[in-house]
């Protein structure tokens, strides 16, 4: 079946982009921002709870990038389909692009996936999201103008029973100096715990966004994980804005 057949509702456009026009330095990605899985994948044989869950979606990542893009007037890329269909920060076709397990979870619908069913995932949302993004930078940089890339993620308090101590990671691949000055703001609240690459590391086999939108392109570029129980909510969400927009 055609993109263009699709229903609309069902199969969304993959990219919600904000602020298209806007010249801010800043741009604001979040490839996990949706949960959203069309309904002729019967939710991939998982159950609608596990829809709600980590392993569907970054919790809160999508409203706090909104908050931000409307504070900020930043530029800001969102994905419309859940990373169990394809993980958007993910080279594609790696191990955990489409996961047969995620964290304990098993995913039915991604298993013994045929050729033709892995390329019309690839065709229909990863390809496009990223192209969306490519795009927008390329514009950027033949105008002369520059651009930071701030990823929005969020993580769970407690992975396979281990709990996390942090508030906040900021990752990077090789932003040392980049990165503190934003830790170093985050810090100014002494009751944050603000951890450097944790509870995750930049990684060229298991991330996309910020080695290919960043590091590639020679812009700045951090990842930014909020503990997901922290902006799960309205309050949380606008302290977390405040917070970031300050910093960033």
């Amino acid at each position: 079946m055609l993109a263009t057949a699709l229903p609309a509702l069902d199969w969304p456009e993959p990219v919600e982009i904000l602020n298209a026009g806007s010249d801010t330095e800043l741009v604001l990605i979040c490839d996990h921002a949706s949960n959203h899985v069309p309904a002729e994948y019967d939710r991939l044989g998982v159950g609608e709870a596990d829809l709600q869950r980590h392993i569907a979606w970054d919790v809160g990542a999508a409203a706090l990038t909104r908050a931000l893009a409307r504070r900020l007037g930043a530029p800001a890329f969102l994905g419309t389909y859940s990373r169990l269909l394809v993980d958007l920060n993910r080279p594609f076709g790696s191990p955990t692009s489409m996961p047969v397990l995620s964290e304990a979870t098993r995913i039915p619908g991604n298993e013994h996936l045929a050729p033709s069913e892995i390329e019309r995932r690839r065709r229909l949302v990863f390809e496009p999201f990223h192209a969306a993004v490519a795009a927008f930078l390329d514009a950027r940089e033949r105008a002369g103008r520059r651009s930071r890339i701030a990823a929005i993620h969020s993580f769970t308090p407690v992975f396979l029973g281990v709990p996390r101590p942090w508030h906040v990671g900021i990752l990077h691949e090789d932003e040392p100096a980049h990165a503190a000055r934003v830790m170093q703001g985050l810090a100014r609240d002494p009751a944050l715990i603000v951890g450097e690459n944790v509870p995750y590391q930049i990684d060229r086999a298991g991330d996309y966004a910020i080695p290919v939108h960043g590091t590639d392109r020679g812009s700045p570029a951090l990842l930014i994980e909020i503990r997901n129980d922290l902006i799960s909510d309205a309050d949380g969400i606008r302290d977390w804005t405040r917070r970031l927009a300050e910093v960033l």
